[in-house]
Protein backbone atom coordinates (compact mmCIF):
# COMPACT_ATOMS: atom_id res chain seq x y z
CA UNK A 1 0.00 0.00 0.00
CA UNK A 2 3.01 2.44 0.61
CA UNK A 3 2.99 2.47 -3.22
CA UNK A 4 -0.42 3.84 -3.39
CA UNK A 5 0.36 6.70 -1.06
CA UNK A 6 1.40 9.28 -4.14
CA UNK A 7 -2.32 8.98 -5.06
CA UNK A 8 -3.35 10.98 -1.70
CA UNK A 9 -3.59 13.94 -3.02
CA UNK A 10 -5.43 13.28 -6.03
CA UNK A 11 -7.85 11.49 -3.76
CA UNK A 12 -8.35 14.41 -1.55
CA UNK A 13 -9.13 16.69 -4.37
CA UNK A 14 -12.38 14.27 -4.99
CA UNK A 15 -13.04 13.36 -1.38
CA UNK A 16 -16.82 15.34 -0.99
CA UNK A 17 -17.41 12.21 -4.06
CA UNK A 18 -15.68 9.85 -2.28
CA UNK A 19 -17.81 10.79 1.21
CA UNK A 20 -20.83 10.65 -1.09
CA UNK A 21 -20.17 7.46 -2.98
CA UNK A 22 -19.66 5.77 0.44
CA UNK A 23 -22.70 6.78 2.02
CA UNK A 24 -24.71 5.90 -0.93
CA UNK A 25 -22.93 2.25 -1.00
CA UNK A 26 -24.11 2.23 3.04
CA UNK A 27 -27.68 3.28 1.93
CA UNK A 28 -28.02 0.93 -0.74
CA UNK A 29 -26.78 -2.74 1.54
CA UNK A 30 -29.30 -1.48 4.20
CA UNK A 31 -31.97 -1.88 1.45
CA UNK A 32 -30.57 -4.87 0.45
CA UNK A 33 -30.26 -6.74 3.40
CA UNK A 34 -33.48 -6.04 5.24
CA UNK A 35 -34.87 -7.89 2.15
CA UNK A 36 -34.20 -11.32 3.29
CA UNK A 37 -35.73 -10.28 6.62
CA UNK A 38 -39.18 -9.27 4.59
CA UNK A 39 -38.90 -12.82 2.42
CA UNK A 40 -37.97 -15.21 5.87
CA UNK A 41 -41.15 -13.51 7.73
CA UNK A 42 -43.63 -14.35 4.27
CA UNK A 43 -41.90 -17.86 4.56
CA UNK A 44 -42.63 -18.49 7.96
CA UNK A 45 -45.81 -16.92 7.68
CA UNK A 46 -46.72 -19.73 5.20
CA UNK A 47 -45.84 -22.36 7.29
CA UNK A 48 -47.37 -21.40 10.34
CA UNK A 49 -50.36 -21.06 8.59
CA UNK A 50 -50.28 -25.01 7.68
CA UNK A 51 -54.21 -25.69 9.34
CA UNK A 52 -54.85 -22.39 10.21
CA UNK A 53 -56.00 -19.24 8.49
CA UNK A 54 -53.91 -18.57 5.33
CA UNK A 55 -52.24 -14.97 4.65
CA UNK A 56 -54.83 -12.92 2.87
CA UNK A 57 -53.61 -11.84 -0.84
CA UNK A 58 -53.48 -8.34 0.58
CA UNK A 59 -50.57 -9.10 3.19
CA UNK A 60 -48.92 -10.51 0.45
CA UNK A 61 -49.42 -7.92 -1.69
CA UNK A 62 -48.17 -5.70 0.38
CA UNK A 63 -45.14 -7.87 1.58
CA UNK A 64 -44.42 -7.68 -2.63
CA UNK A 65 -44.36 -4.12 -2.37
CA UNK A 66 -42.19 -3.81 0.41
CA UNK A 67 -39.71 -5.98 -0.92
CA UNK A 68 -39.66 -4.43 -4.57
CA UNK A 69 -39.34 -0.96 -2.46
CA UNK A 70 -36.26 -1.98 -1.04
CA UNK A 71 -34.81 -3.91 -4.15
CA UNK A 72 -35.91 -0.22 -6.23
CA UNK A 73 -34.02 1.61 -2.92
CA UNK A 74 -30.90 -0.73 -3.51
CA UNK A 75 -30.45 -0.06 -7.21
CA UNK A 76 -31.03 3.60 -6.95
CA UNK A 77 -28.44 3.89 -4.05
CA UNK A 78 -25.82 1.53 -5.86
CA UNK A 79 -26.38 3.59 -9.33
CA UNK A 80 -25.72 6.93 -7.11
CA UNK A 81 -22.65 4.79 -5.79
CA UNK A 82 -21.60 4.74 -9.32
CA UNK A 83 -22.07 8.20 -10.55
CA UNK A 84 -19.88 9.34 -7.50
CA UNK A 85 -17.00 6.59 -7.60
CA UNK A 86 -16.58 5.22 -10.52
CA UNK A 87 -17.00 9.11 -12.19
CA UNK A 88 -14.71 9.88 -9.31
CA UNK A 89 -12.02 7.52 -11.18
CA UNK A 90 -11.93 8.67 -14.33
CA UNK A 91 -12.02 12.22 -13.39
CA UNK A 92 -8.72 11.00 -11.38
CA UNK A 93 -7.15 9.15 -14.65
CA UNK A 94 -7.74 12.47 -16.24
CA UNK A 95 -5.63 14.45 -13.29
CA UNK A 96 -3.07 11.79 -13.53
CA UNK A 97 -2.36 11.85 -17.39
CA UNK A 98 -2.30 15.64 -17.11
CA UNK A 99 0.45 15.80 -14.97
CA UNK A 100 2.06 12.89 -16.39
CA UNK A 101 2.52 14.73 -19.75
CA UNK A 102 3.51 17.79 -17.76
CA UNK A 103 6.10 16.01 -16.14
CA UNK A 104 7.83 14.13 -19.12
CA UNK A 105 7.76 17.36 -21.11
CA UNK A 106 9.58 18.76 -18.38
CA UNK A 107 12.38 16.03 -17.82
CA UNK A 108 15.69 16.83 -18.76
CA UNK A 109 17.21 14.98 -22.09
CA UNK A 110 19.08 12.25 -19.78
CA UNK A 111 15.92 11.01 -19.59
CA UNK A 112 14.71 10.07 -22.66
CA UNK A 113 18.50 9.11 -23.23
CA UNK A 114 17.85 6.21 -20.90
CA UNK A 115 13.99 5.59 -21.23
CA UNK A 116 12.71 3.71 -24.26
CA UNK A 117 9.66 5.66 -26.01
CA UNK A 118 7.42 2.35 -25.47
CA UNK A 119 8.18 2.51 -21.64
CA UNK A 120 6.75 6.09 -21.65
CA UNK A 121 3.73 4.74 -23.91
CA UNK A 122 3.32 1.97 -21.77
CA UNK A 123 3.09 3.98 -18.36
CA UNK A 124 0.62 6.93 -20.21
CA UNK A 125 -1.88 3.55 -21.32
CA UNK A 126 -1.61 0.62 -19.10
CA UNK A 127 -0.06 2.08 -15.74
CA UNK A 128 -2.89 4.90 -15.68
CA UNK A 129 -5.76 2.99 -16.39
CA UNK A 130 -4.71 -0.22 -13.59
CA UNK A 131 -4.29 2.99 -10.86
CA UNK A 132 -8.07 4.08 -12.66
CA UNK A 133 -9.39 0.40 -11.88
CA UNK A 134 -7.98 0.42 -8.34
CA UNK A 135 -9.27 4.21 -7.38
CA UNK A 136 -12.86 3.70 -9.02
CA UNK A 137 -13.54 -0.43 -8.83
CA UNK A 138 -11.34 -1.47 -5.75
CA UNK A 139 -12.63 1.56 -4.00
CA UNK A 140 -15.94 1.01 -4.92
CA UNK A 141 -16.61 -3.11 -4.01
CA UNK A 142 -14.34 -2.68 -0.91
CA UNK A 143 -16.84 -0.16 0.64
CA UNK A 144 -19.99 -2.74 -0.58
CA UNK A 145 -17.79 -5.66 0.88
CA UNK A 146 -17.13 -4.04 4.22
CA UNK A 147 -20.44 -3.19 4.49
CA UNK A 148 -22.42 -6.25 3.19
CA UNK A 149 -20.37 -8.36 5.68
CA UNK A 150 -21.23 -5.68 8.50
CA UNK A 151 -24.82 -5.98 8.01
CA UNK A 152 -25.61 -9.64 6.78
CA UNK A 153 -23.03 -11.07 9.34
CA UNK A 154 -25.11 -8.67 12.33
CA UNK A 155 -28.87 -9.84 10.93
CA UNK A 156 -27.64 -13.97 11.10
CA UNK A 157 -26.29 -13.32 14.50
CA UNK A 158 -29.43 -12.14 15.10
CA UNK A 159 -30.92 -15.21 14.08
CA UNK A 160 -29.08 -17.91 15.24
CA UNK A 161 -25.56 -17.28 16.89
CA UNK A 162 -24.27 -20.58 16.39
CA UNK A 163 -25.12 -21.35 12.86
CA UNK A 164 -23.80 -18.31 11.88
CA UNK A 165 -20.16 -19.23 13.25
CA UNK A 166 -20.29 -22.51 11.86
CA UNK A 167 -21.12 -20.76 8.58
CA UNK A 168 -17.90 -18.58 8.78
CA UNK A 169 -15.46 -21.59 9.47
CA UNK A 170 -14.93 -21.59 5.72
CA UNK A 171 -13.66 -17.35 5.72
CA UNK A 172 -10.12 -17.93 6.87
CA UNK A 173 -9.26 -19.90 3.83
CA UNK A 174 -10.95 -17.13 2.07
CA UNK A 175 -8.20 -14.57 3.46
CA UNK A 176 -5.00 -16.87 3.15
CA UNK A 177 -6.09 -17.61 -0.14
CA UNK A 178 -6.36 -14.14 -1.24
CA UNK A 179 -3.45 -12.80 0.43
CA UNK A 180 -1.19 -15.85 -1.25
CA UNK A 181 -2.81 -15.27 -5.03
CA UNK A 182 -2.10 -11.32 -4.30
CA UNK A 183 1.27 -12.20 -3.45
CA UNK A 184 1.76 -14.23 -6.77
CA UNK A 185 -0.49 -11.71 -9.05
CA UNK A 186 1.58 -8.76 -7.87
CA UNK A 187 5.01 -9.97 -8.84
CA UNK A 188 3.68 -11.17 -12.20
CA UNK A 189 1.84 -7.81 -13.08
CA UNK A 190 5.09 -6.65 -12.66
CA UNK A 191 6.78 -8.86 -14.90
CA UNK A 192 4.08 -8.12 -17.74
CA UNK A 193 4.21 -4.52 -17.50
CA UNK A 194 7.93 -4.39 -17.57
CA UNK A 195 7.54 -6.72 -21.01
CA UNK A 196 4.71 -4.57 -22.34
CA UNK A 197 6.93 -1.90 -22.25
CA UNK A 198 9.54 -3.65 -23.79
CA UNK A 199 7.14 -5.04 -26.95
CA UNK A 200 6.19 -1.17 -27.34
CA UNK A 201 8.99 0.07 -27.51
CA UNK A 202 9.89 -2.45 -30.35
CA UNK A 203 6.94 -1.75 -32.42
CA UNK A 204 7.43 2.06 -31.82
CA UNK A 205 10.73 2.17 -32.89
CA UNK A 206 10.51 -0.30 -35.96
CA UNK A 207 7.31 1.46 -37.19
CA UNK A 208 8.94 4.71 -36.60
CA UNK A 209 11.83 3.44 -38.92
CA UNK A 210 9.73 1.32 -41.29
CA UNK A 211 11.74 3.17 -44.32
CA UNK A 212 15.55 2.15 -43.23
CA UNK A 213 14.01 -2.02 -42.48
CA UNK A 214 12.49 -2.17 -46.06
CA UNK A 215 15.74 -0.67 -47.90
CA UNK A 216 18.42 -3.19 -45.79
CA UNK A 217 15.04 -6.08 -46.27
CA UNK A 218 14.78 -6.51 -42.68
CA UNK A 219 11.36 -7.21 -42.71
CA UNK A 220 11.44 -10.75 -41.86
CA UNK A 221 14.18 -9.96 -39.20
CA UNK A 222 11.50 -7.27 -37.36
CA UNK A 223 8.72 -9.22 -37.46
CA UNK A 224 10.47 -12.75 -35.90
CA UNK A 225 12.17 -10.40 -33.30
CA UNK A 226 8.56 -9.06 -32.78
CA UNK A 227 7.13 -12.41 -32.41
CA UNK A 228 9.52 -13.39 -29.98
CA UNK A 229 8.13 -11.05 -28.26
CA UNK A 230 5.12 -11.50 -28.08
CA UNK A 231 5.74 -14.71 -27.58
CA UNK A 232 7.23 -13.64 -23.98
CA UNK A 233 4.58 -11.01 -23.30
CA UNK A 234 1.75 -13.82 -23.88
CA UNK A 235 3.31 -16.27 -21.73
CA UNK A 236 3.51 -14.06 -18.65
CA UNK A 237 -0.02 -12.76 -19.71
CA UNK A 238 -0.56 -16.56 -19.42
CA UNK A 239 1.00 -17.31 -15.89
CA UNK A 240 -0.93 -14.13 -14.83
CA UNK A 241 -4.20 -15.80 -15.76
CA UNK A 242 -3.81 -19.12 -14.50
CA UNK A 243 -3.32 -17.21 -11.10
CA UNK A 244 -5.89 -14.77 -11.20
CA UNK A 245 -8.51 -17.78 -12.63
CA UNK A 246 -7.73 -19.87 -9.41
CA UNK A 247 -8.85 -16.92 -7.52
CA UNK A 248 -13.06 -16.89 -8.44
CA UNK A 249 -13.29 -20.96 -8.22
CA UNK A 250 -11.67 -20.81 -4.99
CA UNK A 251 -13.65 -18.39 -3.78
CA UNK A 252 -16.98 -20.25 -4.99
CA UNK A 253 -16.28 -23.09 -3.14
CA UNK A 254 -15.88 -21.67 0.06
CA UNK A 255 -19.20 -20.21 -0.06
CA UNK A 256 -20.34 -23.43 -1.08
CA UNK A 257 -19.16 -25.15 2.05
CA UNK A 258 -20.92 -22.40 3.95
CA UNK A 259 -24.07 -23.01 2.34
CA UNK A 260 -23.36 -26.98 2.73
CA UNK A 261 -23.16 -25.88 6.68
CA UNK A 262 -26.29 -23.98 6.69
CA UNK A 263 -28.18 -26.45 4.85
CA UNK A 264 -27.16 -29.35 6.90
CA UNK A 265 -27.16 -27.49 10.35
CA UNK A 266 -30.04 -25.54 9.74
CA UNK A 267 -31.81 -28.60 8.87
CA UNK A 268 -31.13 -29.87 11.82
CA UNK A 269 -32.25 -26.92 13.44
CA UNK A 270 -35.67 -26.87 11.99
CA UNK A 271 -36.52 -30.80 13.04
CA UNK A 272 -34.89 -29.92 16.32
CA UNK A 273 -37.85 -27.21 16.60
CA UNK A 274 -35.14 -24.56 17.81
CA UNK A 275 -35.34 -23.12 14.46
CA UNK A 276 -38.05 -21.98 11.28
CA UNK A 277 -38.21 -22.65 7.52
CA UNK A 278 -38.05 -18.82 7.44
CA UNK A 279 -34.86 -18.56 9.17
CA UNK A 280 -32.82 -20.94 7.23
CA UNK A 281 -34.38 -19.05 3.83
CA UNK A 282 -33.24 -15.59 5.72
CA UNK A 283 -29.61 -17.54 6.11
CA UNK A 284 -29.19 -19.18 2.65
CA UNK A 285 -30.78 -15.52 1.39
CA UNK A 286 -27.91 -13.84 3.47
CA UNK A 287 -25.13 -16.35 2.38
CA UNK A 288 -26.10 -15.72 -1.40
CA UNK A 289 -25.19 -11.91 -0.81
CA UNK A 290 -21.78 -12.62 0.95
CA UNK A 291 -21.27 -14.48 -2.27
CA UNK A 292 -20.42 -11.29 -4.40
CA UNK A 293 -18.61 -9.66 -1.93
CA UNK A 294 -16.03 -12.79 -0.94
CA UNK A 295 -15.54 -12.80 -4.66
CA UNK A 296 -14.69 -9.08 -4.95
CA UNK A 297 -12.11 -9.73 -2.07
CA UNK A 298 -10.04 -11.57 -4.77
CA UNK A 299 -10.73 -9.22 -7.51
CA UNK A 300 -9.95 -6.19 -5.57
CA UNK A 301 -6.86 -7.71 -3.97
CA UNK A 302 -5.89 -8.09 -7.90
CA UNK A 303 -6.29 -4.48 -8.79
CA UNK A 304 -4.78 -3.27 -5.58
CA UNK A 305 -1.92 -5.23 -6.69
CA UNK A 306 -2.08 -4.25 -10.13
CA UNK A 307 -2.72 -0.39 -9.19
CA UNK A 308 0.21 -0.70 -6.19
CA UNK A 309 2.37 -2.24 -9.28
CA UNK A 310 1.55 0.85 -12.18
CA UNK A 311 1.79 3.04 -9.33
CA UNK A 312 5.19 2.27 -8.00
CA UNK A 313 6.37 2.52 -12.15
CA UNK A 314 4.61 5.74 -12.34
CA UNK A 315 5.70 7.65 -9.01
CA UNK A 316 9.45 6.54 -10.36
CA UNK A 317 8.81 8.41 -13.49
CA UNK A 318 7.52 11.14 -12.13
CA UNK A 319 9.32 12.03 -8.73
CA UNK A 320 12.66 13.27 -10.42
CA UNK A 321 12.84 17.12 -9.58
CA UNK A 322 11.59 18.88 -13.01
CA UNK A 323 13.44 22.13 -14.20
CA UNK A 324 12.62 25.08 -12.43
CA UNK A 325 9.01 25.96 -13.67
CA UNK A 326 6.92 29.12 -12.98
CA UNK A 327 3.56 28.82 -14.76
CA UNK A 328 2.27 26.50 -17.68
CA UNK A 329 3.67 26.47 -20.88
CA UNK A 330 2.21 28.53 -23.29
CA UNK A 331 1.12 31.42 -20.83
CA UNK A 332 4.04 33.50 -21.88
CA UNK A 333 3.48 35.80 -24.50
CA UNK A 334 6.31 36.62 -26.72
CA UNK A 335 6.10 39.73 -26.95
CA UNK A 336 6.88 39.68 -23.23
CA UNK A 337 10.02 37.69 -23.66
CA UNK A 338 11.00 39.50 -25.90
CA UNK A 339 11.00 42.33 -23.21
CA UNK A 340 12.92 40.06 -20.35
CA UNK A 341 15.72 38.02 -22.93
CA UNK A 342 18.37 40.79 -24.46
CA UNK A 343 20.57 37.55 -25.81
CA UNK A 344 23.83 37.90 -23.90
CA UNK A 345 24.96 34.65 -23.56
CA UNK A 346 28.18 33.53 -21.69
CA UNK A 347 29.23 30.28 -20.82
CA UNK A 348 32.22 29.88 -17.87
CA UNK A 349 34.24 26.76 -17.91
CA UNK A 350 30.99 24.39 -18.60
CA UNK A 351 31.57 20.85 -18.64
CA UNK A 352 28.88 18.04 -19.82
CA UNK A 353 28.70 14.18 -20.08
CA UNK A 354 25.59 11.99 -20.23
CA UNK A 355 25.59 9.79 -17.45
CA UNK A 356 28.13 9.54 -14.99
CA UNK A 357 29.96 6.77 -16.20
CA UNK A 358 30.24 8.38 -19.58
CA UNK A 359 32.77 10.48 -20.92
CA UNK A 360 32.64 14.20 -21.14
CA UNK A 361 31.18 15.71 -24.30
CA UNK A 362 32.01 19.30 -23.31
CA UNK A 363 34.91 20.21 -21.56
CA UNK A 364 36.15 23.53 -20.31
CA UNK A 365 33.70 25.63 -22.63
CA UNK A 366 34.10 29.60 -22.16
CA UNK A 367 32.93 31.76 -24.46
CA UNK A 368 30.92 35.34 -24.06
CA UNK A 369 28.35 36.13 -27.13
CA UNK A 370 27.19 39.99 -26.55
CA UNK A 371 23.39 40.40 -27.29
CA UNK A 372 22.83 41.03 -31.20
CA UNK A 373 25.77 39.31 -32.46
CA UNK A 374 26.29 36.30 -34.18
CA UNK A 375 28.39 33.17 -33.54
CA UNK A 376 29.13 30.16 -35.52
CA UNK A 377 30.49 26.92 -34.44
CA UNK A 378 32.20 24.53 -36.57
CA UNK A 379 33.77 21.36 -35.86
CA UNK A 380 34.30 17.17 -36.83
CA UNK A 381 31.36 14.97 -36.16
CA UNK A 382 31.07 14.27 -32.47
CA UNK A 383 32.78 17.65 -31.34
CA UNK A 384 29.94 18.68 -28.87
CA UNK A 385 28.64 21.25 -30.73
CA UNK A 386 24.69 20.00 -31.39
CA UNK A 387 25.48 19.49 -27.23
CA UNK A 388 26.03 22.80 -26.71
CA UNK A 389 23.53 24.61 -28.00
CA UNK A 390 20.92 21.95 -26.67
CA UNK A 391 22.26 23.58 -22.81
CA UNK A 392 21.56 27.07 -23.97
CA UNK A 393 18.02 26.21 -25.13
CA UNK A 394 18.01 24.31 -21.19
CA UNK A 395 17.47 20.96 -23.19
CA UNK A 396 19.83 19.87 -20.53
CA UNK A 397 21.74 21.23 -17.56
CA UNK A 398 25.34 21.41 -17.58
CA UNK A 399 27.33 18.80 -15.28
CA UNK A 400 29.63 21.86 -14.14
CA UNK A 401 30.36 25.04 -15.05
CA UNK A 402 27.57 28.33 -15.09
CA UNK A 403 25.54 29.49 -18.19
CA UNK A 404 24.67 33.30 -17.81
CA UNK A 405 21.83 34.42 -19.68
CA UNK A 406 21.78 38.73 -19.46
CA UNK A 407 24.05 38.26 -16.49
CA UNK A 408 22.06 36.21 -14.90
CA UNK A 409 22.51 32.48 -14.37
CA UNK A 410 20.20 30.61 -17.10
CA UNK A 411 18.59 28.25 -14.15
CA UNK A 412 17.43 31.37 -12.30
CA UNK A 413 15.50 32.27 -15.31
CA UNK A 414 11.83 30.45 -15.57
CA UNK A 415 11.88 27.65 -18.20
CA UNK A 416 9.62 29.27 -20.58
CA UNK A 417 10.58 32.40 -20.55
CA UNK A 418 14.10 31.62 -21.51
CA UNK A 419 12.32 28.95 -24.41
CA UNK A 420 9.85 31.64 -25.86
CA UNK A 421 12.64 33.81 -26.39
CA UNK A 422 14.68 30.89 -28.58
CA UNK A 423 13.70 29.82 -31.96
CA UNK A 424 15.72 26.43 -32.42
CA UNK A 425 16.18 24.71 -36.31
CA UNK A 426 18.15 21.27 -35.51
CA UNK A 427 19.54 19.30 -38.41
CA UNK A 428 17.09 16.48 -38.15
CA UNK A 429 13.82 18.47 -38.83
CA UNK A 430 10.72 17.27 -37.33
CA UNK A 431 7.62 18.06 -38.80
CA UNK A 432 4.06 16.87 -37.21
CA UNK A 433 1.41 15.36 -38.95
CA UNK A 434 -0.52 18.82 -39.74
CA UNK A 435 -0.48 20.85 -42.61
CA UNK A 436 2.53 23.30 -43.49
CA UNK A 437 0.57 26.06 -42.24
CA UNK A 438 -0.15 24.44 -39.20
CA UNK A 439 3.40 23.34 -38.78
CA UNK A 440 5.23 26.85 -39.70
CA UNK A 441 2.53 28.17 -37.16
CA UNK A 442 3.53 25.78 -34.29
CA UNK A 443 5.39 28.49 -32.68
CA UNK A 444 2.78 31.47 -32.55
CA UNK A 445 -0.50 29.60 -33.33
CA UNK A 446 -2.13 32.75 -33.92
CA UNK A 447 -0.17 34.37 -36.53
CA UNK A 448 -2.35 35.25 -39.60
CA UNK A 449 -1.54 33.94 -42.74
CA UNK A 450 0.23 37.00 -44.13
CA UNK A 451 3.10 36.32 -41.70
CA UNK A 452 3.26 32.52 -42.68
CA UNK A 453 3.62 33.42 -45.89
CA UNK A 454 6.35 35.82 -45.52
CA UNK A 455 8.22 33.87 -43.27
CA UNK A 456 8.21 30.35 -46.01
CA UNK A 457 9.70 33.36 -48.35
CA UNK A 458 12.83 34.46 -46.06
CA UNK A 459 12.90 30.42 -45.71
CA UNK A 460 13.06 30.11 -48.93
CA UNK A 461 10.70 27.54 -49.33
CA UNK A 462 7.23 29.49 -50.68
CA UNK A 463 7.85 28.38 -54.40
CA UNK A 464 7.89 24.57 -53.22
CA UNK A 465 4.71 24.95 -50.96
CA UNK A 466 2.79 26.89 -53.85
CA UNK A 467 3.68 24.34 -56.50
CA UNK A 468 1.97 21.46 -53.72
CA UNK A 469 -1.72 20.36 -54.99
CA UNK A 470 -3.48 22.35 -52.12
CA UNK A 471 -0.43 24.60 -50.97
CA UNK A 472 -0.34 25.72 -47.30
CA UNK A 473 -3.21 23.09 -46.69
CA UNK A 474 -1.16 20.07 -47.57
CA UNK A 475 -0.84 17.76 -44.84
CA UNK A 476 2.80 16.59 -44.86
CA UNK A 477 2.68 13.06 -43.04
CA UNK A 478 3.67 11.72 -40.25
CA UNK A 479 7.19 13.65 -39.42
CA UNK A 480 7.07 15.45 -42.65
CA UNK A 481 7.78 12.22 -44.33
CA UNK A 482 6.29 13.15 -48.22
CA UNK A 483 8.65 16.78 -47.96
CA UNK A 484 12.41 16.49 -48.87
CA UNK A 485 15.33 16.54 -46.67
CA UNK A 486 16.01 20.28 -47.64
CA UNK A 487 12.11 21.46 -47.92
CA UNK A 488 11.79 20.20 -44.17
CA UNK A 489 15.07 22.29 -43.42
CA UNK A 490 13.92 25.60 -44.72
CA UNK A 491 9.77 24.55 -43.34
CA UNK A 492 11.62 24.15 -39.57
CA UNK A 493 13.67 27.57 -40.97
CA UNK A 494 10.49 29.08 -41.13
CA UNK A 495 8.83 27.86 -38.11
CA UNK A 496 11.79 29.52 -36.23
CA UNK A 497 11.14 32.91 -38.69
CA UNK A 498 7.87 33.05 -37.82
CA UNK A 499 8.30 32.73 -33.66
CA UNK A 500 10.74 36.14 -34.05
CA UNK A 501 12.98 34.61 -30.92
CA UNK A 502 15.62 37.07 -29.71
CA UNK A 503 18.35 34.01 -29.62
CA UNK A 504 17.93 31.86 -33.50
CA UNK A 505 19.82 28.67 -32.83
CA UNK A 506 20.37 26.80 -36.09
CA UNK A 507 22.35 23.45 -35.91
CA UNK A 508 23.30 22.28 -39.08
CA UNK A 509 19.78 23.44 -40.51
CA UNK A 510 21.24 24.26 -43.94
CA UNK A 511 23.04 20.56 -44.89
CA UNK A 512 20.35 19.54 -46.88
CA UNK A 513 20.75 22.51 -49.09
CA UNK A 514 22.69 23.48 -52.28
CA UNK A 515 25.19 26.14 -51.58
CA UNK A 516 22.80 29.01 -53.47
CA UNK A 517 19.69 28.12 -51.61
CA UNK A 518 22.04 28.58 -48.75
CA UNK A 519 23.24 32.00 -49.23
CA UNK A 520 19.78 33.30 -50.12
CA UNK A 521 18.21 32.20 -46.89
CA UNK A 522 21.13 33.52 -44.73
CA UNK A 523 20.49 36.50 -46.84
CA UNK A 524 17.25 37.23 -45.72
CA UNK A 525 18.20 35.86 -41.85
CA UNK A 526 20.90 38.50 -41.86
CA UNK A 527 17.63 41.43 -42.25
CA UNK A 528 15.18 39.33 -39.67
CA UNK A 529 17.77 38.68 -36.69
CA UNK A 530 19.45 42.20 -37.09
CA UNK A 531 19.70 43.13 -33.27
CA UNK A 532 19.35 39.65 -32.50
CA UNK A 533 21.46 36.74 -31.09
CA UNK A 534 22.21 34.29 -33.56
CA UNK A 535 24.38 30.85 -33.12
CA UNK A 536 24.66 29.32 -36.30
CA UNK A 537 26.42 25.87 -36.47
CA UNK A 538 27.42 24.63 -39.89
CA UNK A 539 30.20 22.46 -41.94
CA UNK A 540 31.04 24.63 -44.66
CA UNK A 541 32.97 27.83 -44.00
CA UNK A 542 30.50 29.65 -46.67
CA UNK A 543 27.96 29.44 -44.11
CA UNK A 544 29.70 31.02 -41.33
CA UNK A 545 32.68 33.19 -42.77
CA UNK A 546 30.44 36.40 -42.00
CA UNK A 547 30.01 35.96 -38.39
CA UNK A 548 30.77 37.76 -35.40
CA UNK A 549 32.77 35.20 -33.69
CA UNK A 550 33.76 31.48 -35.06
CA UNK A 551 34.47 29.05 -33.11
CA UNK A 552 36.63 25.96 -33.96
CA UNK A 553 35.91 22.55 -31.62
CA UNK A 554 37.58 19.02 -31.26
CA UNK A 555 36.64 16.32 -28.81
CA UNK A 556 34.06 18.85 -26.52
CA UNK A 557 36.87 21.62 -26.47
CA UNK A 558 37.31 24.92 -28.30
CA UNK A 559 40.55 24.65 -29.75
CA UNK A 560 40.35 28.19 -32.21
CA UNK A 561 38.65 31.42 -31.84
CA UNK A 562 37.88 34.32 -33.98
CA UNK A 563 36.53 36.37 -36.89
CA UNK A 564 37.06 35.00 -40.62
CA UNK A 565 40.36 36.56 -41.39
CA UNK A 566 41.48 36.22 -37.80
CA UNK A 567 41.37 32.01 -38.06
CA UNK A 568 42.68 32.19 -42.01
CA UNK A 569 45.64 34.02 -40.86
CA UNK A 570 46.38 31.52 -37.92
CA UNK A 571 46.53 28.93 -40.78
CA UNK A 572 45.56 26.13 -38.20
CA UNK A 573 42.67 23.34 -38.49
CA UNK A 574 40.04 26.16 -40.19
CA UNK A 575 42.18 27.44 -42.64
CA UNK A 576 42.65 23.97 -43.74
CA UNK A 577 38.98 23.28 -43.51
CA UNK A 578 38.57 26.33 -45.48
CA UNK A 579 41.18 25.65 -48.46
CA UNK A 580 39.90 21.70 -48.96
CA UNK A 581 36.60 23.07 -49.28
CA UNK A 582 37.57 25.89 -51.78
CA UNK A 583 39.60 23.42 -53.82
CA UNK A 584 36.18 21.14 -53.45
CA UNK A 585 34.28 24.10 -54.90
CA UNK A 586 36.77 24.51 -58.01
CA UNK A 587 36.63 21.25 -58.88
CA UNK A 588 32.99 20.78 -59.04
CA UNK A 589 32.81 23.99 -60.95
CA UNK A 590 35.03 22.13 -63.84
Amino acid sequence: MSDLRALLPYLRRYRGRIVLGLIAITISNVFSVAIPRYIGGVFDSLTHAAGSVPPTPSYLLQQALIILGLSIGSGLFLFLTRQTIIVMSRLLERDLRDDFLRTVQRKPMSYFHRTPTGDVMALATNDINAVREFVGPAIMYSANTVTTFAFAITMMLMLNWKMTLLAMIPLPLVSYTVYYIGKRVHSLFTEVQAKFAELTSHAQEHLSGARVIRAYVREAYSVDVFAALSASYRQKNIRLTKIQALMMPTMIALIGLSQLIVLVVGGMEVAAGRATIGTITQFSAYIGQLIWPVIAIGWVTNLIQRGAASMKRLSAAMSRAPEPYTRPAGELPLEEAEEKIRGEIEFRNVSYRYGEDLPLVLEGISFHLRAGRTLAIIGTTGAGKSTLVDLVARVDAPTSGEILVDGRRIEEIPLEEMRAAIGMVTQESFLFSDTVAGNIRFGRREADMEEVVEAARIADVLENIESFPRGFETIVGERGITLSGGQKQRTSIARAVLRRPRVMILDDALSAVDTETEEHILSELRGVMQNRTTILIAHRISTVKDADEILVMHQGRIVERGTHEQLLEQKREYARVYERQLLEDQLATL
